[in-house]
């Protein structure tokens, strides 16, 4: 059981759900989604698979940074305003930095390849473009940021590793803050790669529901701030949420299909719930991984029925923002934590019809709360399954 109280003081997001926290959380438990075909990529497929994209006011355009970048931004300037913290307050601190991602800013550069490839002579600036936009990095140069920094590439758990490793350092006194999350774009190379995966849906993304067809990809970006107890008194700062614990394990069993069994998801959350103390019947409520995927819905209810009480409130938020990979741990992450708070659950959208080989029956509406301790889950290719607790603060 781990002794170090780690807090969040601050939650930023950007996704097609909304272009902060609070719109987010409107869309949830309004009932909001608009999932449709991709309007800032070109495709030419005679099935248009719908994606969650954000469209936003905030500026997106700048040649230098990519379009990952500014998201991450986007949402960590939300997230450092809402725990209070100025540049003044941060200056001579160690403030770490830990950002997941996955493929969507390294990869949309086809024009530059494509010239390569022919012989040509393209000009570099992509190339450095792609160099210069490593998320921790461009974050840490842009506001002078000096403690120990890493982008994290692990498949669709980035962004929850990323929260976890930060959630280290600070028990290691490797730094006095933390920055974590994760923030991943659309490409086409990603949408193109789903399809060619066969999991990708034609229609509204369908969690947990016997009739899913597949999952919807979408982009955002989602960061929460970490402090030491220390420094939250220090600050007289609100804590929103105690980080209690971060579990871990891989199934070593496909490249991209869980363990049928859920034998790493089990451990990871075991580890977890021993790390914070807590029991599973005291688990008050479950931000699922989710996906619509035939295989991950399969195993992750499954998991979740025979380790919890049958009544727990079970949600899939990639219902509202489509599976932003890399963001989908620090999106999911601030959903959780503003559910906390709100003592509130939204509906999971497009489930109508139980399936017994999921075993579970996710949220049809939204649910009032009696909440203490939240889980959210993350489940990757490459078989890796993460997941974080969340205790609330009185």
């Amino acid at each position: 059981m781990n002794t170090k109280k780690i807090y969040i003081t601050g939650l930023g997001t950007i996704s097609a759900a909304g272009e902060n926290v609070e719109q987010s959380m409107e869309s949830l438990y309004a009932g909001r989604r608009n999932p449709m075909p991709p309007q800032n990529i070109k495709v030419m497929l005679e099935t248009e698979y719908p994606v969650f994209e954000v469209f936003t006011k905030k500026a997106l355009a700048d040649k230098n940074t990519t379009r990952t970048t500014q998201l991450a931004l986007i949402a960590l300037e939300e997230a450092l305003a809402a725990s209070g913290l100025s540049k003044n307050d941060l200056a001579g601190k160690r403030v770490g930095i830990a950002m997941g991602t996955t493929v969507g800013s390294t990869v949309n550069s086809e024009p530059f390849y494509r010239e390569y490839k022919a012989g040509q002579n393209p000009g570099l600036q992509p190339i450095h473009r792609y160099l210069d936009n490593n998320l921790a990095n461009y974050i840490a140069e842009k506001y002078d940021f000096y403690g120990p920094q890493t982008t994290l590439v692990n498949a669709c758990s980035s962004g929850t590793d990323a929260i976890g490793l930060a959630k280290s350092w600070l028990e290691q006194d490797l730094c006095d803050i933390a920055i974590a999350g994760g923030s991943d774009e659309l490409s086409r190379i990603t949408y193109l790669g789903f399809v060619s995966l066969l999991i990708s849906s034609s229609k509204a993304c369908r969690p947990f529901d016997v009739n899913r067809e597949g999952l919807n990809l979408g982009e955002g970006a989602g960061i929460i701030i970490l402090e030491k107890e220390k420094s939250c008194l220090s600050r007289n700062t609100r804590r929103l949420a105690e980080l209690s614990a971060y579990g871990t394990f891989a199934d070593a069993y496909h490249p991209t299909a869980p363990h049928p069994e859920g034998i790493g998801l089990k451990r990871a959350l075991a580890f977890a719930m021993h790390q914070a103390g807590v029991k599973a019947e005291e688990i008050d409520l479950i931000n699922a991984h989710g996906t619509s995927t035939s295989n991950n819905d399969q195993v992750e209810g499954k998991v979740i029925y025979e380790l919890f009480r049958k009544d727990l409130p079970v949600v899939s938020t990639k219902a509202y923002t489509g599976h932003t990979l890399g963001a989908a741990g620090g999106i999911e992450a601030v959903f959780t934590v503003q559910a906390l708070l709100d003592q509130k659950l939204p509906a999971t959208l497009g489930f109508e019809t139980f399936d017994s080989e999921c075993h579970i029956t996710p949220t049809i509406k939204n649910i009032e709360l009696d909440a203490n301790v939240a889980l959210s889950n993350s489940l990757a290719f490459g078989g890796n399954n993460s997941t974080l607790i969340f205790r609330r603060v009185e």
